[in-house]
């Protein structure tokens, strides 16, 4: 077969009704495309079986995660070229009753079928989380969901993240640095929770202590944080040791839910609400509520996905429940601020700070791809890969407006109404 190439665009544009704005490269040596275009590798007919097998996004991600396709040219430039027609697709395909029927699906499964062979599905990389049975968001589930993303070796996360060890969208200015720009965020969500010294402030999902250190060092308040990895707890402490902040921090293995010595000045959640699950986010607002004294305040920093009509089903992104953040949820801002509301917060400010979050998953990646050689060999080839194609894709879901990130400044207000608040809001900026 020497002209496999041209007979995947043929393919890909018959299946997307449009022109396949990137080249395609097969293993046979032939390319098709526009010239000049960022190419799609496709190294070995195994990656045709795996969408044969399971079609759409999860047979892509597997053949990624394997090394089966790749791309040669603008990682970036190439997700961005097929991500309209790719959304655009995927839209059209919700409100298609029986996809099964489709004639261009039939299509593509027939053309599959000749170019890939039939064979019995390639096992899944071993990367890959398998599906788990029983219900979400139970205290054992959740642990290991958040081992399978924190606890892969705080070597590889310190090559990613930079010094900093923040694992979550920066604050940037131009011209700044992702340590300026970090740095810069975690000072901004202490301005908004009014910090001064001696203030007791919970920080739940506390990752690798950086929020902590910030809090107790700048502000001189009490720090308890809790976080369900093991190896970020680890870090943590032995980073605050070093910082010589022992007698204002501590750093529990914990579940949030079980955190009973409130009542708290101030709490923050800083990338952790993606892990509740939308059947716990009541519970979550109210735990965060019974733990705050009257007047205390949340600062509640979370990615949100852009609202559909039928919010009754439950949304998944198949590669990153299978390969990145296993049973993680995204929720609209507004329902995550009416959850508040319904706890019985008063939430005074939200912030969209989402172009942030693209240039921060662009610095990632570039440290990522860096040192490519070390990271591979501080995790496995496969989880490099997934950490490449994720972060990237991300960025582009955060330009393209399909994701955003929100800073919520809820307070417990008191039943004098006072809340303790500035007539004027935004003191912070």
């Amino acid at each position: 077969m020497a002209d496999a190439a041209l007979r995947l665009t043929t393919l890909a544009e018959e299946l997307l009704g449009a022109s396949l704005p990137v080249r395609i490269r097969a293993w046979d040596g032939s390319e098709s495309g526009p010239p000049g275009a960022p190419v799609l590798v496709v190294r070995h007919r195994r990656a045709l079986r795996r969408l044969l097998w399971r079609p759409g996004e999860l047979g892509l991600a597997r053949a990624w995660v394997a090394g089966e396709i790749d791309v040669d040219g603008d990682l970036y430039e190439l997700l961005d070229l097929l991500a309209g027609i790719v959304w655009e697709r995927g839209e059209q395909g919700k409100k298609t009753v029986h996809p099964v029927r489709d004639p261009r699906l039939r299509a593509a499964v027939r053309g599959l079928l000749r170019i890939g062979g039939v064979l019995p599905p390639p096992p899944p990389p071993a990367e890959e989380v398998r599906r788990r049975a029983g219900p979400l968001h139970t205290k054992r589930r959740d642990k290991k969901a958040i081992s399978h993303h924190y606890d892969v070796g705080n070597d590889f996360y310190a090559l990613v993240l930079g010094p900093s060890m923040v694992y979550s969208c920066a604050y940037w200015e131009d011209g700044g640095s992702l340590e300026d720009a970090q740095r810069d965020k975690l000072d901004l969500i202490c301005r908004k929770l009014a910090l001064k010294e001696g203030d007791r402030l919970l920080d739940v999902g506390c990752g690798w202590g950086s929020m902590a250190v910030h809090a107790a060092r700048e502000y001189g308040a009490q720090v308890t944080g809790v976080t369900l990895s093991r190896e970020q707890a680890a870090y943590a402490r032995k980073r605050i040791a070093e910082e010589g902040l022992t007698d204002r921090i501590e750093i529990r293995v914990q579940d949030y839910r079980d955190v009973r010595d409130g009542p708290y000045d101030a709490v923050s959640s800083i990338g952790m609400a993606e892990h509740v699950g939308i059947v716990h986010y009541h519970e979550y607002a109210d735990q965060l509520f019974f733990l705050l004294r009257p007047g205390g305040r949340l600062l509640n920093h979370q990615i949100a996905r852009r609202p559909e009509r039928d919010e009754s089903a439950y949304h998944v992104d198949e590669f990153i429940d299978r390969y990145v953040f296993p049973d993680g949820e995204l929720a609209p801002v507004g329902r995550t601020i009416t959850t508040l509301e319904e706890a019985g917060f008063e939430v005074r400010d939200v912030e969209s700070i989402r172009e942030h979050y693209a240039l921060t998953l662009r610095r990632w990646v570039e440290k990522l791809e860096a040192d490519r050689r070390r990271a591979t060999r501080l995790s496995t080839p496969g989880r490099a890969r997934v950490w490449r194609l994720y972060m990237a894709a991300s960025a582009v879901s955060f330009e393209r407006n399909r994701i955003g990130v929100n800073q919520i400044l809820a307070v417990k207000t008191p039943e004098s109404g006072a809340s303790g608040l500035p007539l004027r809001a935004r003191t912070w900026n």
